[in-house]
């Protein structure tokens, strides 16, 4: 598994600091809960952390084992981010699941293997025919969980993947990740506003503060 370092990064915006000195190593396999309040950085640090946005400051490394690795197509191949607003296609379920599996040219039986089971552990087996479109929203924010988790990530970044999403909805991602969890193959680092929710589901629960990070106790 890949281990994830993130280095004093320093970020901001409109000349208004938002990261500042900010590190945590994310060295072990498991569900870490980052929260803080609206504004403090939290997104900002995952889409750093996922390489869609490069920091002012410092930066992120990945390792396997001692080796750092480089910064590719391969490891991009090992991480994948659910941001809270998921954009679906204009295409059955099935096929937006399989997306990211067709690309990578593998052969289609083992897609439509890999693509079943997942819509079936994110409880969407039964709508793989519906256009992707016509989901509810907490529907198409399991479908985003499902399209990361069916390339099967080492490390899976969920940006508040409960809000503004209905109660059901939000136990059965909060199901989700617990099943991934006990799975122990993937580490899943999501922010969140709700300290039930980081205590149900996370190991650990991070706290942002000033800019920085702090393992809370």
């Amino acid at each position: 598994m890949i281990k994830l370092v993130a280095a004093q990064i320093a970020k901001g915006y409109n000349a208004k600091p938002v990261l500042q000195d900010c590190s945590f190593s994310f060295d072990e396999i498991g569900t870490y809960a980052l929260m803080g309040p609206n504004g403090c950085g939290k997104s900002t640090f995952l889409r750093i952390c996922a390489l869609l946005e490069a920091p002012a400051g410092g930066g992120v490394e990945f390792y396997s084992g001692r080796d750092r690795l480089e910064k590719n197509i391969e490891l991009m191949r090992k991480i994948t981010i659910v941001l809270p607003r998921v954009g679906a296609f204009n295409a059955s379920v099935f096929k937006n699941v399989a997306y990211g599996l067709q690309i990578r040219k593998m052969n289609h039986e083992r897609i439509a293997e890999q693509v079943d089971r997942m819509l079936e552990a994110v409880g969407l087996a039964h709508k793989k025919d519906q256009n992707a479109l016509t989901l509810s929203s907490g529907e198409t924010q399991r479908l985003g969980i499902a399209r990361a988790m069916v390339i099967e990530p080492e490390i899976l970044f969920l940006d508040e993947p409960t809000a503004s999403i209905d109660e059901e909805n939000a136990g059965i991602v909060e199901g989700i990740i617990l099943n991934l969890k006990r799975e122990a193959r993937t580490t899943i680092i999501i922010t969140t506003h709700d300290r039930d929710q980081a205590a149900r589901i996370a190991d650990r629960v991070l706290m942002m503060h000033d800019g920085r990070i702090e393992l809370q106790k």
